[in-house]
């Protein structure tokens, strides 16, 4: 199971912090991405770090924002800068599963930029 939190209401220019909490150590296993959608939307991929912390984007978003993890307390974080209206969606992390642990997304959190 995995637990995001840090969304919230935040005004444009502003940062916000996104955690994904694991309840078990699987972090360590596999990669852990964030995702964003809006509604009506697709799932999209923003960016996603391995066990060792190596960190992929989309490029894109490769200037405003950072992917890390602390395996020791299972979680990944997501810190986004310079917030846009337009980035307001439901941020989830997903968990990529190995061969014995399954696949799994977070319940997602929401992130709402005012203008």
């Amino acid at each position: 199971r995995l637990v995001e939190s840090g969304g919230g209401v935040v005004q444009a220019g502003g940062s916000l912090r996104l955690s994904c909490v694991a309840s078990g150590p699987v972090f360590r296993l596999n990669n852990v991405g964030w995702y964003h959608q809006a509604p009506g939307k697709q799932r999209e991929y923003i960016a996603s770090n391995s066990p060792t912390g190596r960190a992929y984007y989309v490029e894109s978003v490769q200037n405003r924002i950072t992917i890390s993890r602390d395996n020791a307390r299972d979680t990944v974080y997501l810190q986004m800068n310079s917030l846009k209206p337009q980035n307001t969606d439901v941020y989830y992390c997903k968990y990529y599963g190995t061969e014995l642990t399954p696949e799994t997304w977070g319940q997602g959190t929401l992130v709402t930029v005012s203008s």
